[in-house]
């Protein structure tokens, strides 16, 4: 007697053509519009496959003025963002380097640095003049090889984060430092702080805290939809630290 056919493979799971996730997670429905001041350039390492509980393209339904790349390396601010940009330096990137808000004593949630990555003069002149801010989305390891692949991000102005709180992820996706957050918490900070606006903050908050929920909700029954870990041996693109 022949063997049995082999049980069918599980349908995929249909995903969101807005936000890109699965749709037991999608909660585009409940998106509130936000208008913001300041532009938004997320840029989003290839392999950043956490469909469930990344927060990149949740974050831009938020804004108008909002674009999401997904790539290695590109070559200036004004290809990645799709448009010019007469002034990089009117643009805040969130620093990856070894400084921190705690070690420097700093006041404030958003925090300039000078070259040397130490805390800026004139702290308001300088995040008053800002028309942009560019986040890196992925785990720590490819946000820090976007930093090194773009080096056009030298001339944005590099700006430190420093939460009140740990990031809402918890146990559910553990960050390397306190002050990790995801993109969408760390957009709601800079963007909060750089506005002065606490209902950008409480927004995506609010949102964040829905799609951790849907998750929780629907985990046990779909575990499919977990966290994949990165694949051994593989290896982020890199370059040599820069000066």
């Amino acid at each position: 007697m022949s063997n049995p056919p082999d049980t069918a493979a599980a349908d995929p799971i249909p995903e969101c053509p807005h936000c890109q996730k699965p749709m037991p997670l999608c909660i585009c429905d409940s998106v509130t519009p936000i208008e913001n001041r300041l532009s938004l350039l997320i840029l989003q390492h290839p392999q950043e496959q956490d469909r469930a509980l990344g927060t990149a393209r949740l974050l831009a339904r938020h804004f108008a003025d909002a674009t999401v790349r997904v790539g290695l390396s590109w070559p200036s601010l004004s290809k990645a963002l799709g448009r010019p940009v007469e002034n990089a330096a009117r643009w805040a990137v969130l620093y990856l380097g070894s400084a921190r808000a705690a070690d420097l004593e700093a006041e404030g949630e958003v925090i300039a640095l000078n070259r040397k990555g130490e805390i800026a003069e004139n702290q308001r002149a300088i995040l008053s003049k800002l028309e942009g801010v560019v986040l890196l989305d992925g785990t720590w390891s490819q946000a820090k090889a976007l930093w090194w692949r773009n080096p056009w991000m030298l001339k944005c102005q590099r700006v430190i984060l420093n939460p009140a709180h740990p990031s809402r992820y918890g146990r559910l996706r553990r960050e390397p430092r306190r002050d990790g957050l995801s993109t969408i918490e760390a957009a709601a900070t800079v963007l909060a702080g750089l506005e002065r606006r606490p209902d950008i903050a409480e927004t995506l908050h609010a949102s964040f805290e829905r799609l951790l929920t849907r998750y929780r909700e629907v985990q046990a029954d779909m575990p499919e939809l977990a966290p994949k870990p990165a694949p051994k041996g593989r290896r982020d693109f890199r370059r040599r630290k820069r000066a």
